[in-house]
């Protein structure tokens, strides 16, 4: 990775574009990245890290707040980067989350992240992707590194190795995991931890099988269960106790068989012998019973044959009696029906008088419909009537109002043009305040910048006064450590002689004459300046020259702000100035207060133009209404006399129409019932008439004398059936009883005692029963056993090896824990996997923490547990060359913590560039913690340092030491400001 221009815009404490050259800053291949205490030095590598990543590190990237707050409101926030990754060279334009001012209305809206990736391709930029997961994993395949490996190998962090070189070994264990992605080992922990319990979870639902079994067995058995104490009983052992079981419960199955058999036998036998006995006794007892029917059939036979002669008189009458009840139906129905015609035409003549008769009922009743009709056809012309007699009224009311109205709109058109007018005068007299309010307005604003100018010229004269005061106290005192300077240079050429002779050896050339004998060398004068003396004398002369010229500089701008402020002031001094300044305000008060009212009088001078137009609108409305109206009520008032008269010949006597539809509906309805009920009287009549002839006929077919015989022998169908059924069961049990007597060969003894019989065969079934009870418990007992046995089986076969693979998976789970008597070290997978990356670390640090420390330190690996762990195995010592001691890092000065923790960090950018495949890392930076180190030791660090630009590698330093601007002069320089900070090149 090769990094070569950066650009920023609203990002950080960059609150306008900033842009770095890194291919500028290449050329020197070791730079320096300089600035203030938060100009924004790290955040320049904040902005390399969200161009690649789209996050930047450490709690910087937690809080958000990428946007500049000093940038304005809608600037975007953007963050442009050109990098050449695997030999490809990419753009990246990157803009953070952040909220953007409205379009419409007040307030501001979320504007969601974005990047644009492009590549070089021929010379030109070609798009490759505008999403950040596209982009964010085409990136990282490039890299080959994480954000958190990047800022451990590119981006050398402040502070941060410090923390790592004095961590406890569970906190080096969280980083190290991060940096060399070891999650697989912990994943491979977590497997066994997950597989010994769910080997354990297995385990135990097979043994409660086992023991589900076990507990079954003993109670189908009605032994108890194996005592196995507290330990589990042997798998041998309970199939053995089960088979015994089984054995036991087969031979009681074969006992209780056998007696099944012979109790049933038994109960047979007696069982034929009670079916037998049964047989005997009842023929008998029907014998006895037939003789006893038959007397009591014999002495009945009377009484049968009058049932039998009142069944066939029934019978014939069957067919008159439905006719009688016809025949007395009709003739009732004939006389309610005259009874009814004969009310019916009382009720007619009753409304319409003594003339009706009943031959004149049907003109009556076609009267009636026809003025009906006329008035239904009536109707609409009536509801006409009503609604013409509303109408009227209304507009007689609406006529009285509409006068009344335009009454009112024309008094209000003949007064409203003196209103327009007054109006229009007030309008024209607040218009010329507000002019005049504005040249008022420029001159306070006038008065009060020349009052704010006095005001300021004071200060900056008592300013400029004490710098000119210092500038000649500046200036008096360089020229004082001039002279001095002179002196001391006399005095060094005046003794130049005895400092060559401190110089001189025995034997050596003497470097003016060449003798190599020096008989009487000079001495020094007490108090004789050297070379020393004269350097530190020419350090004070260039510091007060430059302070000087400080002073010189501050006095010159100061003189030119008096000048600048003293034209502000104008021609008149302070007071003169406050002065007026009060009169034009007191003058620009007023005539703010009367204009103000100018948008009331320009809204109501246009609201009295807008109503002298409506008043004439309305009067014109008005007139128009009126004679609308009256026209309207000339047209009502015929139409209303129209359809009276027309009502009042229609109504005759009567009072209204419903009056006159209620006479005419109930005439029709009267006459068309009385005709009705007429028609209806005469049809009965006939009607019973024949239903008696009907009856007289049916009766002598019968063979009765007369009617009144055949209605009293007629039965109900109930009386019928109830006499039928009588004669056919005496005839039926006659038969019946002759039959049974006719089987004489039948003995009529009583045969052996069935209720002994019954006995004997009770206790018979009782055996036969228990018997059986017995055989199908055994049986069941055997058929559950034999099953247990075969599911005991299976369920072992499940137990032996998963109790085996258990055993192993736990022992190999407090193995790779640390928890195991056999892991000595008590170190988990993932940790000594680390301890190998870590030993790998440290050696690669020592090779240069050997040239930073003079030979004197170097780190040492060691797997034993630090005080207050409770594992090891990645654990730091640093081991002292010039003491032979090894003692922990906290023990070590702040400078010497600095050195070891650059060597370490420099060590692990070594191995993880070579764990993630040799990504190649052409420009890495270094960030603080130089301030810490003396001279020497400065000199060793930057050696090493300079060493990384082998192969073409760019370093940057970051740091705000002075010392370090002296000794590298590329720098890249961020200066900061209240309006946000800018980046300079400064060779």
């Amino acid at each position: 990775m090769r990094l070569h221009h950066l650009r920023v815009e609203a990002f950080g404490p960059f609150a306008t574009s900033a842009e770095v050259d890194f291919d500028e800053l290449s050329e020197a291949g070791l730079f320096l990245l300089s600035g203030a205490t938060g100009a924004g030095k790290t955040s320049v590598l904040d902005a390399v890290c969200f161009a690649l990543y789209g996050d930047v590190p450490g709690d910087r990237g937690s809080a958000k707040r990428l946007r500049s707050d000093h940038a304005a409101p809608h600037t975007v926030p953007r963050v442009t980067l050109e990098v050449t990754l695997s030999g490809r060279r990419f753009r990246v334009v990157r803009s953070p989350a952040w909220r953007r001012p409205k379009r419409r209305g007040e307030g501001t809206t979320a504007q969601q992240a974005g990047v644009t990736l492009s590549e070089l391709v021929d010379d030109s930029w070609t798009p490759l992707s505008s999403r950040l997961d596209e982009t964010g994993d085409l990136l990282g395949r490039l890299l080959g590194l994480s954000l958190t490996q990047f800022t451990q190998v590119a981006l050398l962090p402040q502070g941060r190795f410090q923390a790592f070189l004095r961590a406890r070994s569970d906190e080096r264990h969280r980083l190290l995991q991060q940096l060399f992605h070891t999650g697989r080992f912990e994943r491979v922990e977590q497997w066994l931890a997950e597989r010994r319990r769910d080997l354990g979870r297995e385990h135990a639902v097979v043994r409660a099988e086992v023991d589900d079994v076990v507990s079954r067995a003993s109670e189908a058995a009605g032994v108890p269960a194996p005592d196995h104490g507290d330990g589990e009983v042997e798998h041998d052992d309970l199939t053995a106790w089960l088979a015994r079981l089984v054995a036991d419960a087969e031979a009681e199955t074969s006992t209780s068989g056998a007696a099944v058999g012979h109790a049933a036998e038994r109960e047979r036998i007696s069982r034929a012998g009670l079916q037998q006995a049964r047989v005997v006794a009842d023929r008998a007892a029907r014998t006895r019973a037939a003789a006893a029917e038959l007397d009591e059939l014999e002495a009945t036979a009377a009484v049968h044959h009058d049932d039998r002669r009142r069944l066939d008189a029934a019978r014939r009458a069957a067919a008159v009696r439905p006719l009688h009840t016809v025949a007395v139906n009709a003739n009732a129905t004939a006389v309610r029906a005259r009874e009814h015609a004969a009310h019916a035409f009382d009720l007619a003549r009753r409304h319409l008088g003594d003339h009706l008769r009943p031959e004149t009922l049907d003109d009556a009743e076609d009267h009636a419909a026809a003025v009906l009709a006329d008035v239904r056809s009536f109707r609409p012309r009536g509801l006409r009537l009503e609604q013409a007699r509303v109408e009227r009224r209304e507009v007689e009311r609406g006529l009285e109002a509409a006068t009344v109205a335009l009454a009112q709109a024309q008094a209000a058109q003949r007064d409203h043009p003196a209103l327009l007018a007054a109006s229009r005068e007030r309008l024209a007299a607040a218009g010329r305040e507000a002019e005049r309010a504005v040249a008022l307005d420029e001159r306070v604003s006038q008065r009060r910048a020349a009052l704010a100018a006095h005001d300021e010229l004071a200060g900056l004269e008592v300013t400029a006064a004490e710098a000119r005061t210092a500038y000649l106290d500046a200036r008096e005192s360089c020229l004082g450590l001039r002279e001095r300077l002179v002196t001391i240079q006399h005095a060094r050429v005046d003794g130049m002689a005895a400092e060559l002779a401190t110089a001189l050896a025995v034997g050596a050339c003497c470097p003016v004459c060449g003798s190599a004998d020096h008989p009487d060398k000079a001495h020094p004068a007490p108090g004789a300046p050297d070379a020393a003396a004269e350097k530190a004398a020419r350090a004070e002369v260039d510091t007060a020259a430059s302070l000087e010229h400080a002073h010189s500089e501050h006095l010159r701008e100061l003189e030119i702000r008096v000048a600048a402020v003293r034209e502000r002031t104008g021609d008149l001094g302070r007071a003169e100035t406050a002065t007026a300044l009060t009169q034009a305000d007191s003058a620009l008060r007023r005539a703010r207060g009367q204009g103000s009212a100018l948008p009331g009088l320009e809204h109501d001078v246009a609201a009295l133009e807008a109503a002298a137009v409506r008043l004439e609108a309305d009067v014109d409305d008005a007139e128009r209404h009126c004679a609308a109206l009256e026209l309207r009520h000339g047209v009502l008032v015929d139409e209303v006399a129209t359809l009276d008269a027309e009502l009042q010949a229609l109504l005759g006597d009567h009072d209204d129409l419903d009056e006159l539809v209620r006479h005419h509906e109930r005439t029709r309805e009267l006459c068309a019932t009385a005709a009705t009920r007429a028609r209806d009287a005469a049809a009965a009549a006939a009607a019973a008439d024949d239903a008696r002839a009907a009856l007289l006929d049916a009766a002598d077919d019968a063979g009765f004398a007369d009617v009144h015989e055949a209605v009293a022998a007629a039965l109900d169908r109930s009386g019928l059936d109830a006499l039928s059924a009588k004669v056919a069961h005496h005839e039926a049990r006659l038969a019946a009883v002759r039959a049974v007597l006719a089987d004489v060969d039948v003995p009529l003894d009583d045969g052996p005692s069935v209720a002994e019989l019954e006995v004997a065969h009770g206790r018979a079934l009782a055996a036969l029963a228990d018997a059986e009870t017995r055989a199908r418990v055994s049986a069941t007992r055997l058929t559950r056993l034999a099953g247990l046995r075969s599911e005991l089986a299976d369920v072992l076969e499940r137990a032996v090896p998963l109790r085996a693979e258990l055993d192993l998976t736990t022992s190999l789970a407090a193995f790779v824990e640390g928890r195991s008597p056999g892991n000595r070290l008590r170190m988990r997978l993932s940790a000594y996997v680390l301890a190998y990356r870590l030993s790998q670390v440290v050696a690669a640090a020592n090779e240069r923490l050997a040239r930073m420390s003079d030979q004197r330190y170097s780190l040492e690996h060691t797997g034993h547990r630090g005080a207050g762990e409770t594992r090891g195995g990645l654990s730091l010592l640093v081991h002292d060359d010039w003491s032979g001691d090894t003692r922990d890092p906290a023990t070590l000065s702040g400078g010497e913590t600095f050195v070891v923790s650059l060597a370490l960090a420099l060590g692990l950018a070594d191995v993880i560039a070579h764990e993630a495949g040799g990504a190649s890392l052409d420009t890495l930076f270094v960030d603080e913690g130089f301030g810490s180190l003396d001279a020497d030791t400065l000199d060793d660090v930057l050696d090493v340092l300079d060493d990384l630009r082998d192969g073409g590698r760019v370093v940057g330093v970051v740091s705000h030491v002075a010392e370090m601007r002296d000794r590298i002069p590329t720098q890249l320089v961020v200066t900061k400001s209240r309006q946000g900070s800018a980046v300079s090149v400064r060779r």
